[in-house]
């Protein structure tokens, strides 16, 4: 069963991306500079401290991030 959180999560994962597609594809940000932004989010999920618990989420949330770079359409899979 899906949570209100989840769902939040969900919402602002397609809102991102929407985000950055669309500034990329304004001319506004080159395609590298996202893939720079979301390496960096990635790599604080992957770098991120806590519990066992708290350790998996943000391991989660990286793999999430890594399948956008590898150009995979998370949000609309999970």
């Amino acid at each position: 069963m899906s949570t209100a959180s989840e769902h939040a999560g969900l919402a602002a994962l397609s809102i991102c991306e929407a985000l950055l597609l669309a500034l990329n594809d304004r001319g506004l940000l080159p395609e590298h500079e996202i893939v720079g932004i979301l390496r960096d989010a990635a790599a604080t999920h992957e770098n991120a401290v806590g519990t066992e618990f708290e350790t998996e989420d943000h391991r989660a949330v990286a793999d999430l991030i890594n399948a956008i770079i590898a150009g995979g359409n998370t949000a609309q899979r999970l």
